[in-house]
């Protein structure tokens, strides 16, 4: 994949890209195991766990995080790790709502490596 930005993404490119390409999340920028993604579910968030570990971090809108049999609000500027394999998802959330998504380490999360 061509990455058309270097060092900075803004939240407009980051939409824009999304936009443009007719799904829920994209991927955005990869750097060794770093891989950053924009994620704007539709209503309800169908992800499933992971394999590695990933961080959010909330641009727009607020609801409800479900993580570990434990639920939260969350709202933007949050942000929410989650370890490779746990299940998660976001609930009851606005529509609005928008958050990067941040892969890194290895398969199976770092306490493995």
């Amino acid at each position: 994949m061509n990455y058309i930005f270097n060092m900075e993404i803004s939240v407009q490119q980051a939409s824009a890209a999304l936009a443009a390409s007719n799904a829920v999340f994209t991927e955005l920028f990869k750097h060794g195991t770093l891989t950053v993604e924009f994620y704007k579910p539709d209503k309800i968030d169908h992800q499933k766990p992971h394999e590695r570990d990933e961080v959010y971090v909330v641009v727009s809108g607020t609801g409800v995080f479900f993580h570990a049999g434990r639920r939260w609000n969350f709202k933007p500027g949050d942000f929410l790790f989650v370890p490779a394999g746990a299940e998660h998802r976001f609930e009851n959330f606005t529509d609005d709502f928008a958050t990067w998504v941040i892969f890194y380490g290895p398969k199976g999360g770092e306490q493995n490596s």
